[in-house]
């Protein structure tokens, strides 16, 4: 009985389904009209919307089982750890680093606007960084090994990953003064915005939204950051407005031309945990030990995957350049 009851409670918690079946049974639905009511209604659009891929998939015969299988694992892995490690590192920050801001927004439409230019630019850093470090790629990667393309990807995720990505964020928001109450609330709308560009041509085949395609990121901009080909290797770091991809020259339309292929160009099997999981750390411990420098076994550590210390690179930046200077776009 004990373990129906957990499993019940595990899964009204995923579904995001607690808030809103508390308010009903309450009676007060008046509760739907506050920010944490409003909150609470959004929670379960997303989750449900996965569920609805997943069987839409079973229906289109397209399945992703090792997808939605190794992303669950992940999940009930990361259930706990990395988000008390999360809540934990961004109380330190606040503590830490306010006092030390040369000013403090407040909860107003125009600084809601400047703090989501300033959460983006801080995004940018911490995923173009998580692709351009190999030890940060090590924490990332498990979020690229997915070779289909579906809403759970975005529980797909190391467990240190969150600390990593809330720790550089948080610092650059907090020191250009974005105050803890809109941080949160800009994180909540990055968040949820942040889970929906995954989903995947099982539920939205064509991922460009129509004219939104030019003013803001979408699932299609998304695609093509998942992608290994390499045209659209290492593009498109924001997350809802891509302003920042185009000032530091990252940012990639997706073309018809060219099908987007996911996954990591690492040879790897998706579909099992421990390579998906770990499987970067043990090829960069291996390139670590067969370096024959203590020069080149700190340079593995903080140069981009794909460096080798014979000078044959093969990067991100190397191959999409060769690749472009062979073809015309």
């Amino acid at each position: 009985m004990e373990i129906i009851e957990f499993l019940y409670n595990e899964l009204i918690g995923f579904l995001g389904l607690r808030g809103t079946l508390e308010i009903l049974k309450s009676g007060d639905f008046s509760a739907f009209l506050t920010f944490d009511g409003m909150k609470t209604a959004i929670g379960p659009i997303l989750p449900l919307l996965l569920v609805l891929e997943l069987i839409n998939g079973l229906i289109l015969k397209n399945p992703h089982t090792k997808v939605y299988k190794i992303t669950f694992l992940i999940y009930i892995l990361n259930r706990f750890i990395g988000r008390f490690i999360s809540i934990g590192a961004i109380s330190f920050l606040i503590a830490t680093l306010q006092p030390y801001a040369p000013f403090q927004t407040t909860f107003t439409w125009y600084w809601l606007i400047y703090g989501y230019i300033v959460w983006e630019f801080s995004h940018f850093v911490y995923h173009f960084l998580g692709h351009k470090v190999r030890l940060f790629w090590c924490l990332h990667s498990t979020h690229h090994t997915p070779e289909n393309m579906n809403l759970s990807v975005s529980h797909a995720h190391f467990f240190l990953e969150g600390p990593y990505a809330d720790v550089i964020r948080g610092s650059i928001c907090i020191i250009l003064g974005i105050h803890p109450a809109l941080l949160f609330f800009i994180m909540f709308i990055d968040g949820t915005y942040g889970m929906f560009i995954h989903v995947g041509e099982n539920l939205m085949k064509n991922g460009k939204m129509g004219f939104l395609n030019n003013i803001i990121l979408t699932p299609s901009h998304h695609r093509v950051h998942h992608a290994r080909n390499p045209l659209y290797m290492d593009t498109n770091f924001c997350n809802l407005l891509n302003i920042w991809d185009k000032v530091f020259g990252t940012y990639q339309l997706e073309k018809d031309e060219v099908k987007i292929e996911y996954g990591i160009t690492r040879p790897m099997d998706s579909g099992n945990l421990w390579d998906a999981y770990f499987g970067e750390f043990i090829a960069l411990f291996k390139d670590i030990w067969a370096a024959p420098t203590l020069k080149d076994k700190i340079l593995y550590i903080f140069m981009p995957p794909g460096w080798h210390h014979s000078g044959q690179h093969k990067t991100a930046s190397v191959v999409r350049n060769e690749y472009l200077a062979n073809n015309k776009f």
